[in-house]
């Protein structure tokens, strides 16, 4: 038999009736994640997706990659598939893990055994392979509690599996049980992460980005789109809507006080975001602010600029340090592509003194000169949509 992927199922297996909603969400998503990589088979059963090769041309790989990043799944491991016969099982074992038991000092068994028709419960089968290892090997000793290689043996209802220790797999929900979100993806290190965290709890993503040509770049522009491709490793593909924000921020400048520029510009982001994200059917807006991080990040500038919208305003982030965000950046790849030094419009035209608590009336004053109707109807004219997915 060829070597395969187990998918442990993460908190779906707490779902009561609606569960399988929930499994097939996900097998369709492992199955669509698995084409570019051949043919292979996908079916869950016990808590576990069997993902297997169909034929020699398959990039395992390319598929096993993958598999690391499909939300849904709490753990994942490649395995050897075999008859569940003790004789077969050593000698999956051996042909599979030998090499790696070999260069270890100590190991145990771990079995599971799901098929009760199995003569041997979970105890039995790991003391009866392990003295069979222990024999093979005489240099390796046996160490139950701090081992330096586990070997997993699952007797389950078609064959039986052998495998190393797993690794972690992307957890959370399916993509696509948990509604839609319009992200505003800027150029930055935090909106990337937003959109990531929101998406592990089952959202599919759309994202919006504000341009503001000549002042930001067309590498500017290049980089946010990478950022929007880096995502969709996880979070599948999407639409990027790119809004031409040049006029907007030049009327803020040449007709409001200085202070409230940011909070202005922010408004008009909020604005045009929602009425992108009721035509693409999203439930919600999605931003990277940070409790306190910058002057348009305090509890009354977020209400202020929230406040003109009536979609929720979900913020991922709100809690974390940077060093959290920065974290969850390298580990889903955008932390690099980030810190590019190619600015997006939040710095253009930045206030030397922003306000940090204003009330809604004195930005409503602020703002009284703009035609705001006007401003957002042709901003929305030019729009390009990008479609992006992740190659590679």
């Amino acid at each position: 038999m060829n070597e395969m992927f187990l998918l442990k199922l993460g908190e779906i297996v707490l779902k009561g009736g609606n569960r399988f909603q929930f499994e097939n969400r996900l097998k369709t998503n492992v199955a669509r994640r698995m084409r570019p990589f051949g043919d292979f088979s996908v079916r869950i059963m016990q808590s576990t997706v069997y993902v297997e090769p169909q034929n020699e041309l398959c990039d395992l790989d390319g598929a096993w990659d993958a598999c690391h990043t499909i939300f849904g799944v709490v753990s994942v491991c490649r395995c050897r598939p075999c008859e569940k016969d003790l004789d077969a099982i050593f000698a999956a074992v051996m042909a599979y893990l030998g090499d790696d038991l070999r260069m270890a000092r100590s190991f145990k068994v771990e079995s599971r055994r799901s098929d009760k028709r199995f003569p041997l419960n979970s105890i039995q089968l790991s003391q009866e392979i392990g003295g069979r290892i222990a024999e093979a090997i005489p240099a390796l000793a046996v160490d139950v509690h701090h081992p330096e290689y586990t070997v997993y043996v699952e007797v389950r209802d078609r064959a039986a599996y052998v495998h190393g220790p797993a690794d972690p797999g992307a957890g959370g929900l399916p993509t696509g049980v948990g509604g839609r979100a319009m992200v505003l993806l800027s150029g930055g290190i935090d909106s990337p992460v937003a959109g990531y965290m929101i998406a592990k709890r089952g959202v599919e993503l759309e994202c919006v980005h504000f341009f503001s040509y000549p002042y930001t770049s067309e590498l500017a522009k290049d980089k946010v789109l990478e950022l929007a491709r880096l995502m969709t490793r996880f979070c599948g593909r999407m639409t990027v809507n790119i809004v031409g924000f040049t006029e907007i921020q030049e009327a803020i400048r040449d007709n409001c006080p200085e202070e409230y520029f940011t909070l202005i510009m922010r408004r008009f982001m909020m604005m045009i975001s929602e009425r992108i994200a009721r035509d693409h059917g999203c439930g919600c807006l999605v931003t990277g602010e940070n409790l306190g991080q910058v002057a348009s990040q305090t509890m009354e500038a977020m209400a202020v600029t929230g406040a003109c919208v009536e979609l929720p305003i979900f913020q991922p982030l709100i809690g974390m340090d940077k060093e959290e965000i920065v974290t969850i950046a390298r580990k889903i790849g955008t932390m690099e592509t980030s810190i590019l030094p190619y600015e997006d419009c939040c710095t253009v035209f930045t206030p030397r003194h922003p306000k940090t608590k204003p009330t809604k009336g004195q930005v409503d004053h602020a703002c009284a000169m703009l035609d705001f109707d006007g401003l957002i109807e042709r901003a929305l004219q030019n729009t390009e949509l990008v479609k992006v997915r992740y190659h590679g």
